[in-house]
C-alpha cells in the first residue's frame, strides 16, 4: 500500500478516529476486546460456544496469527479497528483475519497486518507515525506475534516488495492517449526486460524466507499464503474511469497475476499451503461498478462500506470473499 493513500484519507476523516471501533465484521460472531495496540493474545467467542453445551464443537485451531500488508489488513478509512496494531495500520474491523478468527472460534488470536508492510517488517518494527496525532505508534515486528503454540497463520505479503502499489500511483495519467505516452515503458529497459517482472522473480527469495521463519518459531502450524484478488483486469481498461492509459493497466493486471503465480510457487517450495483468492475474483476489478467491484478504483469513495475509501485496496466485499476462500481451504 502506498501510505500517501492512506494518509491522506485518515486525515480526511481524522474527527471519526476517536469513536470506538467494533472488534470483529458486523456479519461475524461476537469478539471480547483486548487492550489496545497490544500484541496480546485475544479470545474469540464461537457461535457454537453461545449455542451451548450442546451444540458446542471441539476447535480445531486454538492459536491463530495474521501476517501480512495492506491486503490483508484489508485497510479502511472509517472502520480502522486499533486493537491490535496502531491506527496506522488502518486494519478494518472487517478485514479477513478478524473475520476468519470469529468463524473459527479460535481461543488466542493475534492480527500482526499493516499497511505498508514488506517482508522486512516480519522481523523489524514498523513507525506508521507519520502524521502527528492522527497515525501514531509503531507496530512490533509482525513475527513477534508468533509462538511455539501458534496452530494457524495466514500471511499476504510481496506487493510491496515490488513496488506494485507506488508504481500504480505513478502511472496515473490526466490525458488520453495517444497525448501521452505508455507508463509502461518507464518499467521495460533496454535490452527488453520487465523491471516489475523482474522484482518479482527477486522476491521470491523474500518470500520463502518469510515462511522458513514462520516454520522456525511456529513449528506445528498450518500456514497459509494468502494471495491477491483480481483487482486490475488483464484485459481491459476503464479510462477515464480508473486514469490509467488501457495498455498500462492491463499490464498492472499481467504483472499482478504472475506475482500470484510467484507467491503460488513460493508456497508449494515451502511446504506451505496457497491460498487462491484471485481465480474468484475475476470479474470484480476497479472498473466494475459499485456494488459489484471488490478492489476500489481511484476514487477515494466507496458503497461497499459507504464512506471514504483506500484507493486500489479491497472493500468489505472483496474482504468478505477473502474470508470466505480462507475458510474454504480450511474446510470450512
Amino acid at each position: 500500500m502506498n501510505p500517501r493513500l492512506l494518509l491522506t484519507a485518515i486525515a480526511a476523516a481524522s474527527a471519526l478516529l476517536t469513536a470506538p471501533a467494533t472488534s470483529v465484521a458486523a456479519t461475524g460472531p461476537a469478539a471480547t476486546v483486548a487492550r489496545p495496540h497490544s500484541p496480546s493474545p485475544r479470545t474469540v467467542t464461537s457461535a457454537e460456544d453461545r449455542a451451548g453445551p450442546a451444540a458446542r464443537t471441539e476447535p480445531r485451531f486454538h492459536e491463530y496469527v495474521a501476517l501480512g500488508d495492506s491486503w490483508s489488513a484489508d485497510v479502511t478509512v472509517l472502520g480502522i479497528d486499533p486493537t491490535y496494531a496502531p491506527i496506522g495500520c488502518a486494519q478494518s474491523t472487517w478485514n479477513y483475519p478478524k473475520q476468519v478468527a470469529a468463524r473459527l472460534g479460535v481461543a488466542v488470536f493475534r492480527d500482526a497486518t499493516c499497511g505498508g508492510a514488506t517482508t522486512r517488517e516480519m522481523t523489524t518494527p514498523q513507525n506508521v507515525g507519520r502524521v502527528p496525532l492522527l497515525a501514531q505508534g509503531v507496530n512490533p515486528a509482525q513475527f513477534d506475534r508468533l509462538t511455539p503454540t501458534t496452530d494457524l497463520v495466514t500471511v499476504g505479503i510481496g506487493g510491496n516488495d515490488i513496488g506494485l502499489a507506488d508504481a500504480v500511483i505513478g502511472c496515473i495519467n490526466p490525458l488520453p492517449a495517444p497525448l501521452t505516452a505508455a507508463c509502461r515503458t518507464r518499467f521495460t529497459r533496454a535490452d527488453g526486460t520487465d523491471v516489475m517482472s523482474r522484482r518479482i522473480a527477486d522476491t521470491k527469495s523474500r518470500i520463502t524466507s518469510v515462511l522458513t521463519g514462520i516454520r522456525d518459531r511456529s513449528p506445528h502450524a498450518t500456514v497459509l499464503v494468502v494471495d491477491y484478488l483480481a483487482g486490475i483486469s488483464t484485459d481491459r481498461g476503464c479510462y477515464p474511469l480508473v486514469p490509467i492509459h488501457d495498455q498500462d493497466l492491463t499490464w498492472f493486471g499481467a504483472r499482478l497475476k504472475e506475482l500470484n503465480g510467484m507467491l503460488a510457487s513460493a508456497a508449494v517450495e515451502s511446504g506451505a499451503s496457497f491460498v487462491d483468492t484471485y481465480r474468484a475474483s475475476r470479474g470484480h476489478d476497479v472498473c466494475e461498478p459499485a456494488g459489484s467491484r471488490w478492489v476500489e478504483g481511484l476514487a477515494p469513495l466507496s458503497t461497499d462500506p459507504p464512506g471514504l475509501a483506500v484507493p486500489f485496496h479491497p472493500n468489505h466485499l472483496g474482504a468478505n470473499h477473502q474470508t470466505a476462500t480462507v475458510l474454504s481451504a480450511l474446510g470450512r
